[in-house]
């Protein structure tokens, strides 16, 4: 898939106006769903569970949870919220079905943009494009006379003038959560910098000058967040800006919609969506593009499997979007871009790079989620902290058999 050209259509689709609408059919069998618990998929399983026995569980931390679930015989889930880089340890285990069969059935109103394919084979079918991107609060930074910062080195000098103000608790909010959060920050900001993971032969190519670099602007953005940064995730971050306690953040697409929220958000109106900063004097955004959707396990029946794409489906038709417009940047039908999409749209506009989903990528992801904490504490330098994740990598990477 090419993952810019998604973006853009998804976002160039029309809508027309219209109400959730009912399952087509009656469901008489239990389908279980394990997915994310944004916004979007709680707007996608809702819809699912209107064709009835649907039992969705919305868990953030379902990365971890789905390859063993789906490993067992049976899965103890038949559909799967999945993105670029969670399906790829499902589809190296071969614990999800390719899906041709079941798309040829039910699938006619799919786009080709949304059949993700795989040596040939439709293993995924995604459903919105996401990316992290700025957002920022316009009513603070229009009162302290700062442009919308599109480098991350204005955005440490709007910072240091919004500290300085004391119009907020925190300046910045980030998803620097251990693990797969902190991750995918150094992703972004490297990939900014136009650093790569991998030599030809898959060792890893990260303690360099790039490297460091993103680890030095990531903890000199760390100087203006909530000290508890290092337990910060999406959710963590969404209510620091519904609360008004930051205003500035480099957050998920998918969140954008919560901020006018008037039932929980104090900030309506007040957050805008641009594109994710550039660093370094470099001309691509500090972002990955991504997508989010469904896949069905391998271990159930043929029938059970069937049925379950027919459920997946309802969840993820017109009228679910017409419903829930502004949760996603959809790639559905009926999809009507607002200024929650603005980020997101520009983001891809601007160039930003898709994530490099692959099973070495998911192994060097996991290194950096374990190991780049030890840098920001001080506990090692940047270029120790770096060398140790590389081990890291490559002691999994043999044993993956990837390496030698």
């Amino acid at each position: 898939m090419k993952f810019k050209s998604i973006i853009i259509a998804g976002a160039l689709s029309v809508m027309s106006t219209g109400a959730m609408a009912d399952c087509a059919f009656t469901n008489v069998n239990t389908v279980k769903s394990l997915s994310a618990a944004f916004e979007a998929w709680k707007a996608v399983t809702s819809a699912m569970g209107e064709c009835g026995n649907v039992e969705a569980e919305l868990d953030q931390e379902f990365r971890t949870k789905q390859p063993e679930a789906f490993a067992a015989n049976p899965s103890l889930y038949h559909i799967g919220g999945v993105a670029n880089s969670t399906a790829v340890p499902l589809i190296d285990a071969g614990t999800i079905r390719p899906l041709d069969d079941l798309v040829a059935k039910y699938g006619q109103h799919l786009k080709p943009n949304q059949l993700v394919v795989v040596d040939g084979k439709i293993m995924a079918i995604a459903m919105m494009v996401n990316a992290q991107h700025m957002m920022y609060r316009n009513d603070i930074l229009a009162d302290l006379g700062i442009e919308a910062p599109q480098t991350y080195e204005e955005v440490l000098a709007a910072a240091e003038k919004i500290k300085a103000a004391g119009v907020v608790d925190y300046p910045l909010g980030g998803t620097y959560k251990t693990g797969w959060n902190l991750a995918e920050e150094f992703v972004n900001m490297y990939m900014g910098f136009d650093g790569a993971f991998f030599n030809a032969d898959l060792t890893p190519s990260i303690n360099n000058a790039n490297g460091v670099a993103a680890l030095e602007m990531m903890k000199k953005l760390t100087a203006y967040m909530d000290p508890e940064y290092l337990v910060s995730d999406s959710t963590y971050v969404q209510q620091q800006f519904q609360q008004g306690k930051i205003a500035m953040a480099n957050l998920w697409a998918s969140r954008a919609a919560a901020m006018d929220n008037a039932e929980e958000s104090q900030v309506v109106g007040k957050v805008t969506m641009s594109t994710a900063p550039t660093v370094g004097g470099g001309s691509t955004p500090a972002s990955t593009l991504w997508w989010d959707g469904i896949v069905i396990a391998a271990n159930i029946s043929d029938s059970a499997a069937d049925n379950a794409f027919r459920v997946a489906m309802e969840g993820l038709d017109k009228e679910m979007v017409q419903a829930n417009n502004d949760a996603a940047v959809w790639l559905i039908d009926g999809y009507e871009p607002t200024a929650a999409a603005a980020g997101a749209f520009a983001t891809a506009e601007n160039g930003a790079k898709p994530y490099p989903a692959s099973k070495q990528m998911s192994l060097m992801h996991t290194a950096l989620g374990n190991g780049i904490a030890a840098y920001l504490t001080g506990e090692k330098s940047a270029s120790a902290a770096l060398a140790d994740i590389e081990a890291a990598y490559t002691t999994a990477a043999k044993e993956g058999g990837l390496l030698n």
